[in-house]
């Protein structure tokens, strides 16, 4: 089955959802010159021409969550996971006061 007669506007228009604004018509353009390219391109295809140009216009934005603590019930901070240990720095400051009421 020939599959020239492939509408790829509905595949570039889902891909150009997530971009920014200001990218969208930049990716638009560079997607249909990458499909004009191969003039029989399947839906397969297509989308995997486009799926390389799209992650070239595609930016990520900043996680905010980066560096929290995480797992259930880690919802907040808390001073026994991101303080410094209570007590001595060395396991052995301490050791002649610890020993001096043994029998």
């Amino acid at each position: 089955m020939a599959t020239s007669d492939l509408d790829p506007e509905p595949l570039i228009s889902r891909l150009a959802g997530p971009l920014l604004p200001a990218d969208r018509a930049d990716f638009r353009r560079a997607a249909a010159a990458a499909l004009e390219q191969i003039p029989c391109a399947g839906e397969g295809i297509a989308y995997r021409i486009l799926r390389d140009v799209w992650r070239g216009y595609f930016h990520p934005p900043p996680d905010q969550r980066i560096g929290q603590p995480l797992g259930i019930g880690s919802r907040r901070p808390s001073k026994l996971a991101s303080a410094e240990p209570i007590g001595s720095d060395d396991p052995r400051v301490g050791g002649r006061d610890r020993h001096r009421l043994r029998v």
